[in-house]
């Protein structure tokens, strides 16, 4: 009884084993592919917004005009205008501005209209390596306990366990970033990862119910 646990035991272990690899370059792949095609979006875009500036410059100026309003910036007013003060005054020198540096209005309309600036664009590669990375760590709770307990039933139960600590521990560390309450997110990602979890075990078994029947 104890050899055929073991070897149950070691099997399923193999089998997760086998097939992390396989999930592992699925997650990589899944991964630098989105983010490349939503980099080369993102490129196309740019490419035409510099094609309006330079073909409709006098209209993108009026667009950054409408834009500067929306945060904060109002248009001219004319009492101001002909003090040379106020903040008015200020929208008109940025105005000014990027009229004459046609680069930087690119830059603005590029930041303002899609929300990214150069230096936050994702890498491709970097983001493939870390999906990769992530999804290996968060899998360790899953296999580790096969490798460690004889009985599958008892791998199978430490397993659930220590997923579903990572997961709750992984909810309340994100609202380092968050600022949320963390044992609400720490219960969220819980329920809604374990409500994934029923659904895919519910589906396994009624596939294996139809091949069998």
């Amino acid at each position: 009884m104890f050899e055929s646990a073991w070897f149950q035991s070691m099997f399923t272990m193999f089998a997760h084993s086998c097939l992390m690899p396989e999930l592992t370059f699925h997650s990589i792949i899944g991964e630098y592919v989105a983010t490349k095609s939503q980099d080369e979006v993102l490129q196309g875009e740019i490419a035409l917004e510099n094609t309006h500036i330079r073909n409709y410059q006098d209209d993108e100026v009026m667009e950054l005009s409408d834009m500067l309003t929306l945060i904060g910036i109002p248009d001219v007013d004319d009492e101001e205008c002909a003090n040379g003060t106020g903040v008015g005054d200020l929208k008109q020198r940025i105005l000014s501005y990027y009229e004459q540096h046609p680069e930087a209005l690119l830059k603005a309309m590029v930041a303002l209209e899609f929300g990214v600036i150069e230096e936050e664009r994702r890498k491709p590669c970097w983001a493939g390596l870390t999906s990769c990375c992530l999804f290996l760590l968060g899998a360790l709770p899953s296999v580790i306990p096969f490798a460690i307990v004889s009985d599958p039933i008892g791998g199978l139960i430490a397993a659930a366990i220590g997923t579903g600590l990572g997961l709750f521990v992984v909810g309340a560390l994100k609202t380092w970033a968050t600022r949320g309450t963390w044992y609400m997110a720490a219960v969220e990602n819980l329920l809604i990862a374990g409500a994934g979890g029923g659904f895919a075990y519910g589906v396994g078994v009624g596939f294996e119910k139809v091949v069998n029947s």
